[in-house]
């Protein structure tokens, strides 16, 4: 199948000032990523804080630019396009964003909200056709027509995600990237939001990169999962794989900090030890090494790229095979 979206050896570098007489250094936040993303096919992206996953989201939907790297949409080489020339490409692809208060404007209403999408891209048909799509939309997320004139601090923070989500939907795209999407929601309301965005997405038929740092949350809505760490690829497979037979340490780690219910199917816990290294000066070879359990010296020498080692399994680790 022809991927939706291609990422090609993504890199995205954030300067960084010094010293009068200091030189000049480099926040190395994406380092070497590529991936596929098929229609229809949900991408998790997980990793700790820093390790690169929002601003992959960001340099996706071209919020950011790359430092080098493709990125390809719907076959097009999008990543040196100029603003003029992305209207399409905003149309197919829409974000939903980590804090549903801060990305909704205080001063409009819910109506006005869902449906500044429509009317920015020339999409209104008169005022009846618009409101009946915001209703339509509202449904879709579970609110409903009543709640059009109320505004953004009427609501829950699971009312105002719902909101954030109809919004991106309005124009029928082809991907989402949600980011974090409901990290900042009580835990009660994160289930429904999760499984909101699963059906809808199955329903559509929508293409996603889901980004969070709760590996059981992404497994759970994932197709396949991508483990970043210090802006670099550590591993890529389907998402039951990457659960049931994790190969990078550092995936090992992430799993042993999610809660097995099963006792029967209890984990050898790998803990993480040490810091997190900084962007600015990272370790040489293999970026985990410094906290990982498992490194031996010849971890230090060349920087591992991801191989595969399986069918649509990939691994950034020279000792992969062993684990």
């Amino acid at each position: 199948m022809t991927p939706l979206l291609r990422v090609d050896g993504l890199v995205r570098h954030f300067p960084v000032r010094g010293g009068l007489l200091e030189r000049r250094k480099l926040v190395r936040a994406v380092q070497d990523v590529s991936f596929e993303l098929a229609p229809g096919e949900v991408l998790g992206l997980v990793g700790e804080s820093g390790s690169g996953k929002s601003t992959i989201g960001n340099l996706v939907l071209r919020l950011d630019e790359p430092t080098a790297g493709a990125i390809v949409f719907d076959g097009r080489d999008i990543t040196r396009a100029r603003q003029s020339a992305l209207g399409e490409f905003r149309r197919q692809a829409q974000p939903i964003f980590q804090d549903p208060f801060s990305s909704l404007d205080p001063r409009m209403t819910v109506e006005q909200i869902v449906a500044e999408p429509l009317a920015i891209h020339g999409l209104s048909r008169g005022r009846s056709a618009r409101r009946e799509r915001v209703m339509e939309l509202l449904r879709m997320v579970g609110l409903n027509e009543g709640q059009l004139a109320r505004y953004p601090h009427q609501f829950s923070g699971g009312q105002r995600q719902r909101i954030g989500i109809a919004r991106a939907l309005a124009l029928s795209p082809r991907m989402i990237v949600a980011d974090e999407a409901v990290s900042a929601l009580d835990v009660s309301i994160q289930a429904q939001i999760v499984n909101l965005l699963r059906d809808l997405q199955r329903s559509l038929g929508l293409a996603m990169l889901f980004i969070a740092h709760d590996l059981a949350v992404v497994e759970y809505v994932s197709d396949r999962v991508a483990v970043l760490y210090l802006g670099r690829l550590m591993e890529l497979a389907p998402a039951r794989e990457i659960v049931r037979a994790p190969r990078h340490p550092y995936t090992r780690a992430l799993l042993s900090a999610v809660l097995e219910p099963d006792p029967d199917r209890a984990r050898t816990r790998e803990v993480l030890t040490g810091e997190l290294p900084s962007p600015i000066n990272p370790p040489s070879g293999c970026v985990f090494r410094t906290r990982c359990a498992r490194a031996i010296a010849d971890c230090a020498g060349d920087v591992p790229l991801p191989r595969p080692i399986a069918e649509d399994h990939v691994v950034a680790c020279i000792r992969a095979e062993e684990f």
